[in-house]
């Protein structure tokens, strides 16, 4: 029998954090696959956000996400108001962006987070964050960015839900 060596490379934060992104980005689009504007309306029942809020209120994290790495926005924090954290169901189609503007705005933010990870000097990692949604006074750039991926990875969990309660088979082989 003979020895096999196995090398390898530390994985960094950063390569965590890319990695991170892709896959939820990945995720979400298999979600989204098939699904219409009317399908992204559905409310989950008895509450809860449909597919569109939740697509909505990622892109924006995403916006927030960019901000944070110094990158531009895709649609700007403003566009995307209605989705944002205890803002109410979206009942009214009329509110709604169009799923294909949200999905459009999706592939383009996390494009550009994936470019500022790829870019970002690992020391500002340990750098205070601008701000804290823990209310954590020793947010760092990197607990902050590790908590806003943890977030978009469970808001695009629940595509999954929604993508089955609007008729889809689930996307994930």
């Amino acid at each position: 029998m003979s020895a096999t060596t196995v090398t390898s490379t530390p994985v960094g934060a950063l390569d965590i954090l890319r990695e991170q992104i892709q896959v939820v980005h990945r995720v979400l689009r298999l979600n989204a696959e098939g699904i219409t504007q009317e399908d992204s309306l559905i409310q989950p029942q008895p509450g809860g956000n449909c597919f569109n809020w939740n697509l909505g209120h990622l892109v924006l994290t995403n916006e927030i996400t960019l901000k944070l790495l110094g990158k531009p926005p895709v649609l700007g924090e403003a566009a995307l108001q209605r989705y944002a954290r205890g803002s109410a169901p979206l009942r009214n189609p009329n509110e709604a962006m169009p799923l294909e503007k949200l999905l459009a705005a999706w592939d383009e933010g996390c494009a550009r987070i994936e470019q500022g990870l790829a870019k970002l000097n690992p020391e500002r990692l340990a750098e205070p964050a601008p701000s804290s949604p823990r209310n954590n006074p020793d947010e760092t750039v990197g607990t902050l960015l590790s908590i806003l991926m943890f977030h978009q990875a469970a808001h695009t969990g629940q595509t999954s839900l929604l993508r089955r309660m609007a008729g889809k088979p689930g996307a994930i082989k």
